[in-house]
């Protein structure tokens, strides 16, 4: 596959918004997630929208033959994040003084088309976004029970801090980090 990867900030980012949220319809066009109002493509794209104006936002895409066939998204961790609040003492000492700097990274979406997953996609667009981050630390919240993604996080060194909700439609997350990044 001849891959070519791209970093966009906000505000290339917005100008490809339509083929980001094509990749997460067809991405997210299966069961459990069909007919699901907090997986539909209109909560994704307000989601989407709302986190281009965090803190180092930051998406990676991968294209093949001009088209994108998967991407990440993510920016610097708010500190004060609901969802990692919530976690509590669940998280070491020396996280939560990294967030409070600005120190941790927060993956919030990685995807690959479902044509070309199982590849190793994935794990290079992971780590392409990855090597470009000053942040120390990475985290990201992955459904329970989403295989592959959540073996992979595993097998990639992620350790899970907890679960946790986004919103109360949403379902249950595990909250994992990635050390040393």
């Amino acid at each position: 596959m001849d891959l070519g990867f791209q970093r966009h900030d906000a505000k290339s980012a917005k100008a490809i918004t339509s083929e980001l949220v094509d990749v997460y319809a067809k991405v997210y066009d299966v069961p459990p997630y069909i007919g699901d109002p907090f997986f539909s493509v209109e909560s994704f794209r307000s989601r989407l929208e709302a986190a281009y104006d965090t803190e180092g936002f930051e998406t990676v895409t991968a294209r093949l033959d001009g088209r994108i066939v998967g991407y990440v998204h993510g920016a610097t961790l708010p500190a004060d994040k609901p969802w990692w609040v919530s976690l509590g003492n669940r998280r070491p000492t020396e996280l939560v003084d990294l967030a409070g700097a600005g120190g941790i990274f927060w993956l919030r979406e990685l995807m690959v088309l479902p044509e070309l997953q199982n590849r190793g996609l994935g794990r290079q667009i992971h780590d392409t976004v990855i090597a470009g981050r000053t942040e120390r630390v990475t985290v990201l919240t992955c459904i329970v029970g989403n295989e592959p993604a959540h073996g992979a996080y595993l097998r990639w060194g992620y350790t899970i801090l907890g679960q946790i909700k986004h919103a109360p439609e949403s379902p249950v997350y595990d909250a994992m980090y990635l050390p040393s990044c």
